[in-house]
């Protein structure tokens, strides 16, 4: 009997390097938790984490980022275990990567333009497309000095999609008439969307705002119907999506948008205006929080910080603490005399006495709260009920006359 021979068209993943510097305001546990999402942001991309590199440093030195000798050790280590990346997580000059690429033999790249190459990956609509396009070239324009030619025999990987792969356009003249070319592109594109949003602009607008991979499709999807691509992935939703949806015979629009993230490169934002647009014209936000990550509070000020940058800080909004199924805790002893931390609080305690605290330093002491589980349907019915009240105050407000409305 013949052996039946199974193959596979999968990609392998490339092998990935992590280096993050810890800084004097930092400690090693921040850095590596910035270290833990940067792997996320690789897996993302399609890298597999080897190993992990901090060093310790008051500021980035200016050849090498890391120093020689830690930059000669991570060398070794690059050569010994095949790595095909190299990955900062912090932002890198031109000078610093060719630097580095020359020591450690392979690609190497920062957090920023991985974030790129993601979005590169994920964007679907003609809009986002351009978007990304554009802020491609606005990142590698002050770079133009990096040399794709050492790493011809190493193109196609991540960092490679898009304008990086065509070395003979790093001139200055030529890629800035490309940025001009794509912003009256995007300019173009812009019209076509602002001629539907005057469609809507009589109706109340929901959007649904938060940190990367916080449920806001899955939620998105419940609630609307939308079947918007879901994924346990950061950066799964690029392109906007818009709802109509009624609640007691209220219509209003709901829209999902891309999640927010530290460090989301300028460029992007700057891109994305027109996106983050849903945000800015909303009439309520839905601030969706995944209370089962370990550093939510700190995803919820990033938002929050994204909100004012966007002028859309002061928005009523209700704040969806998503993933109470997956919410776990330590054990606190009763003898225990230390402080008693957040992972030792059950998700009743977490709601009684840290939530209680959330606006003094979240800036969210006027928004309404709900925890909910969007994947497990848990406290979707008091969100709807929460949501109905809200739609139907500013509804009532904006039009006394139309108090009732046929579907």
């Amino acid at each position: 009997m013949k052996q039946k021979i199974s193959y596979t068209t999968a990609k392998p993943k490339e092998k990935a390097v992590l280096i993050g510097l810890i800084y004097k305001h930092h400690n090693e546990k921040q850095v590596n938790e910035y270290l833990d999402e940067l792997a996320l942001l690789a897996d993302t991309a399609g890298a597999e984490t080897l190993k992990r590199f901090t060093q310790r440093l008051p500021t980035p030195d200016r050849k090498t980022f890391i120093g020689g000798g830690k930059l000669n050790e991570v060398a070794e280590y690059v050569k010994a275990n095949k790595a095909d990346i190299v990955i900062f997580d912090d932002e890198i000059s031109g000078s610093q990567q060719r630097n580095i690429e020359e020591v450690v033999g392979c690609r190497v790249m920062d957090r920023n333009s991985l974030i790129l190459d993601i979005f590169a990956k994920r964007a679907r609509t003609a809009q986002s497309r351009v978007q990304v396009e554009l802020a491609q070239y606005e990142y590698m324009l002050p770079r133009l000095t990096r040399m794709w030619t050492h790493l011809e025999k190493q193109r196609g990987g991540i960092g490679m999609r898009g304008p990086g792969e065509a070395e003979l356009e790093t001139d200055r003249r030529v890629i800035k008439d490309k940025i001009s070319k794509l912003k009256d592109k995007l300019k173009e594109v812009e019209k076509q969307t602002a001629n539907q949003k005057k469609r809507r602009e009589e109706l109340i607008r929901v959007a649904l705002v938060g940190y990367t991979n916080a449920g806001k499709s899955t939620l998105m999807n419940l609630i609307a119907k939308a079947e918007v691509f879901a994924e346990n992935k950061l950066f799964a939703t690029l392109d906007t999506t818009v709802r109509k949806v009624f609640f007691d015979n209220i219509p209003f629009l709901m829209s999902d948008t891309v999640g927010f993230i530290r460090k989301l490169p300028h460029g992007l934002v700057e891109s994305f205006k027109s996106t983050l647009d849903e945000v800015r014209e909303a009439d309520i936000l839905l601030h969706v929080v995944d209370i089962s990550h370990p550093n939510f509070e700190d995803q919820i000020k990033v938002v929050n910080q994204t909100l004012v940058d966007i002028g859309a800080g002061d928005k009523p909004t209700i704040i969806v603490f998503n993933k109470i199924d997956a919410y776990t805790y330590t054990h606190h002893a009763e003898d225990d005399l230390s402080e008693k931390g957040k992972e030792n609080f059950t998700l009743e305690e977490l709601k009684n006495s840290f939530v209680a605290h959330l606006g003094k330093d979240g800036g969210i002491k006027d928004a309404k709260m709900i925890f909910i589980s969007a994947t497990k349907k848990e406290n979707i019915t008091e969100l709807r009920n929460l949501m109905v009240g809200m739609v139907k105050d500013l509804f009532i407000k904006r039009y006394p006359q139309n108090l009732e409305v046929e579907e």
